[in-house]
């Protein structure tokens, strides 16, 4: 995997059906290296710390190979590197094979696999599509989230490289169909590995704890 991108924004106010929020989501691309610390990318501001960043969220990672799918779904040719509200743009990012626990570096960073993400409407306000969140989730393809084990600089152009690994984890897709696609089969399994899984994020861990009992 190689870092095509690192993108971050300030919190700005926009209007959405005739109330104003504040959102971080619109993300610009840096062209310079960056300092990772614990609780996300120096320059980066969340203006929901209650449902976005944190150390768990620290740093969000999306694949540059999901943009040709959006293009045509949604019909926006002009998508670009940040639009769905990504750190990091990663060329050939595949959460099927990228599992909780895992540990990538990135330059002189460390960071571990948290978590997939799930989409709010904000997501629908970056994309100017109120369907695009719920387009998100059915595609499966959620991009992930990282912790940051070791604070470290990063710039685009380096590569990805997986350091570390859980034996017996759960692949952030495989968790993600588990909880949301009621076609999925072994879901019990699937959850019952993934909380075995210290890495696991607590509020992940908690929606699968509330889902089981």
């Amino acid at each position: 995997m190689q870092l095509v991108s690192v993108n971050i924004s300030e919190a700005k106010t926009v209007e959405h059906r005739g109330a104003m929020v504040a959102t971080g989501i619109f993300k610009q691309t840096i062209n310079a290296p960056v300092h990772i610390g614990f609780n996300g990318v120096e320059g980066d501001t969340q203006a929901n710390l209650e449902h976005h960043g944190g150390v768990h969220k620290a740093v969000y990672g999306f694949s540059q190979g999901h943009y040709d799918y959006w293009r045509t779904t949604l019909q926006k040719t002009d998508l670009q590197a940040g639009a769905f509200g990504e750190n990091l743009t990663i060329a050939n990012l595949d959460e099927s094979s990228i599992f909780l626990g895992d540990q990538f570096q990135i330059g002189t960073c460390i960071l571990e696999v948290s978590q997939p993400r799930v989409p709010c409407f904000k997501l629908g306000i970056a994309l100017s599509n109120s369907q695009a969140p719920g387009l998100f989730t059915k595609s499966f393809k959620t991009g992930v989230y990282y912790r940051v084990i070791r604070e470290g600089a990063i710039e685009a152009g380096q590569s990805v490289e997986r350091i570390a690994q859980v034996q017996q984890s759960v692949s952030i897709e495989t968790l993600f169909r588990a909880y949301f696609d009621r076609a999925f089969i072994g879901a019990d399994e699937t959850f019952a590995k993934a909380l075995l899984t210290q890495a696991l994020a607590p509020e992940w861990r908690q929606k699968i704890i509330e889902r089981m009992n």
